[in-house]
């Protein structure tokens, strides 16, 4: 594949959660770099300041299994979709971009990000396996299916007496119950939210009938 190093044989690579679609980091890979990452499945970079490959994850065990690289339209960076194994920066927290340095006005009403999607299924997972006394999704894997189901009942009859009765604001945190309580059971059921995406990206697809 032809890309387009720069004059010191780098190109940028801007790593992204493969779920969440957070910008995790920002990198450069070398020749050999890009080739390990194709090798073994992970991201290998190149340190501008050390002057050497490395790993990432080596030493900290927050590796990053790549789901897909892109180039962009002049072959000369990288976007590198990822599943980190733990926090992608050296200061332990999951992006290294955490800093705002500036919030325009526009973003009181951009709409919400659907990352918070990939984000909860996260946060659900881990509750699934760490099951910490006293949070809500721990008593609702305990209890098991059949009282998930019925929390998903449950739910969906209340957007639907929202929706009936033309009440926006009780429809929204309805409907909000609805889609946490659904990611709940797709998680007891190991079925990815992911999946279900796919199903819609394949229908989607399909040339319309003629």
């Amino acid at each position: 594949m032809n890309i387009e190093f720069d004059g010191n044989g780098l190109i940028p690579a801007i790593v992204q959660h493969a779920e969440t679609k957070e910008v995790l980091t920002l990198a450069y890979m070398n020749e050999e770099s890009y080739e390990k990452s194709l090798e073994t499945g992970e991201t290998w970079f190149f340190s501008r300041s050390r002057q050497e490959l490395w790993h990432k994850g080596a030493t900290s065990g927050n590796t990053q299994k790549i789901v897909e690289m892109k180039l962009d339209c002049d072959r000369d960076a990288l976007v590198v979709l990822v599943q980190p194994a733990g926090p992608a920066c050296h200061k332990g927290t999951e992006s290294c971009f955490e800093e705002s340095v500036y919030k325009g006005e526009a973003l009181r009403d951009a709409p919400a990000d659907y990352s918070i999607l990939g984000k909860l299924e996260k946060v659900i997972r881990d509750r699934e396996a760490e099951r910490p006394e006293g949070a809500y999704t721990t008593y609702l894997f305990e209890k098991g299916v059949d009282k998930i189901l019925k929390k998903v009942g449950e739910e969906a009859s209340e957007v639907i007496i929202a929706a009936k009765n033309r009440d926006k604001e009780e429809l929204k945190w309805e409907s909000a119950d609805l889609l946490y309580h659904l990611l709940v059971l797709l998680r007891e059921q190991d079925l990815p939210f992911g999946d279900v995406l796919k199903v819609l990206e394949k229908r989607h697809e399909k040339p319309a009938a003629e």
